[in-house]
């Protein structure tokens, strides 16, 4: 292993996968020739379809899954928690058990442009394609441009 990259032994990579340097993987897994850019974290339970390219400095979180053929682009944000916080009611630090993951799923041949933001419980469908800059806060449909703050349908392909 690479002295700038952080990748734990629970890891899953297929083939021909290419990672670059300064990278953090941690209980995820990421598929036949798919491509990770510097400065990128991949968090447990997420998975990285066939043919993907994650550009530098994204944030994939558990509970992500993206399809076969995905384009993420630079500093994209996926969140997975609804109301969060540091600290339970009681006042305590909240621990992993304290808090709920919700899914996320990319479907295939979509592209998401640089600086994205995609909010939790969400889907994307196939081949919908995500402006610069979006804050994604619903399902985007199969084959639609959304674009804005929160996105919205600008185009259907």
């Amino acid at each position: 292993m690479d002295s700038h990259q952080c990748i734990e032994s629970d890891v899953i990579l297929g083939k021909e996968v290419f990672l670059s340097k300064f990278i953090n993987l941690y209980g995820c897994e990421i598929q036949d020739r798919s491509k990770i850019g510097s400065f990128v974290e991949i968090q447990k339970g997420s998975v990285i379809g066939c043919d993907c390219k994650i550009s530098s400095h994204s944030f994939i979180c558990e509970g992500v899954t993206i399809k076969d053929r995905v384009f993420v682009g630079h500093n994209v944000t996926f969140i997975n928690d609804k109301y969060p916080t540091s600290t339970n009611s009681d006042g305590t630090l909240k621990k992993d058990n304290d808090w709920i993951c919700i899914p996320t799923l990319v479907e295939e041949d979509v592209s998401i442009g640089s600086g994205a933001t995609i909010l939790c419980g969400i889907t994307i469908g196939k081949g919908a394609r995500i402006g610069a800059g979006s804050v994604v806060t619903r399902d985007v449909p199969a084959g639609q441009v959304w674009i804005g703050n929160p996105a919205r349908l600008l185009d259907k392909i």
